[in-house]
């Protein structure tokens, strides 16, 4: 038997091996592979470094733990940008699935920049309505949100100070899986109180995000697990979402490398057995 022939009868268990292997390795030893920055990412990133220190920065994780693979890495991503940059972080979510994900998120950044809750940030959770708590909020902040996400009375707390409803905003992210979410934001928010705005989504939900980022009525836009790791790339950290770009690029790499090799092996028997052909002939 020739090694083609070996090689195309190999087992397909070391073919998933290999596959799991170009998956997992870089999962845990992410190599940072060159990524290019993309206009709409760049343009969330520059907003939030333009702001100066103090300023209110409100994002909206709008999302649950079906959406965590694309979204959690972005969160964390401004979270943490915001937090260097010493802005005043108001939180909340618009799914209720969403709110146990979304307070683990914040007080994991939040520990990490040494942030204190009412002081730095504040996590409102969640108020039934949907998108009448985006209306309900830019009439007024208090109304909507009586209480934060752990039953502190909002009025008063040091990092509201100045805050009474979102025309005191000077930059609103939502973080969208669906709706209500980025959509939502523009039309009852952003639209209505003039504020700035960017978004972030899953992947298939970009295409139909980009009207609003072409139009104007978004200055940015992170999509899907590509987008967040762009943002990583811009904050000079190696996070989930780089490392999964890492795994998703080895992997391809080793599919597209063995349909080359099988193809080579395939014609090769080809052309012996037409030779043979002919010699027995």
């Amino acid at each position: 038997m020739t090694f083609a022939e070996r090689m195309l009868k190999i087992d397909r268990r070391i073919i998933f091996l290999v596959i799991g292997l170009c998956t997992l390795l870089p999962l845990l030893y992410p190599v940072g592979l060159p990524i290019k920055i993309s206009p709409e990412v760049r343009g969330v990133y520059d907003h939030i470094e333009s702001l100066p220190e103090g300023s209110v920065f409100l994002l909206s994780l709008d999302f649950d733990p079906a959406s965590k693979p694309e979204l959690h890495p972005q969160a964390i991503s401004l979270l943490r940008h915001a937090f260097k940059k010493n802005l005043r972080v108001v939180a909340l979510t618009l799914w209720v699935s969403g709110t146990g994900l979304a307070d683990q998120i914040i007080t994991q950044v939040a520990g990490e920049m040494g942030k204190e809750s009412g002081k730095d940030y504040v996590f409102l959770g969640w108020s039934p309505g949907g998108t009448a708590v985006i209306i309900n909020m830019g009439q007024d902040l208090y109304g909507a949100f009586p209480a934060d996400y752990n039953g502190k009375p909002t009025k008063g707390l040091p990092v509201l100070q100045g805050v009474a409803n979102l025309r005191d905003v000077n930059y609103a992210v939502s973080l969208g899986a669906g709706n209500p979410g980025v959509e939502a934001w523009y039309v009852f928010g952003k639209d209505k109180y003039k504020f700035e705005m960017g978004g972030g989504c899953t992947g298939v939900m970009a295409p139909g995000l980009y009207p609003l980022l072409r139009s104007g009525q978004i200055n940015g836009l992170i999509g899907g697990l590509r987008g967040a790791a762009e943002y990583e790339t811009l904050m000079g950290q190696k996070g989930k979402a780089i490392a999964g770009m890492d795994a998703q690029s080895a992997t391809h790499l080793a599919i597209i490398v063995l349909v080359i090799l099988c193809n080579i092996f395939y014609f090769s028997l080809r052309k012996q057995g037409k030779q043979q052909g002919y010699s027995g002939a």
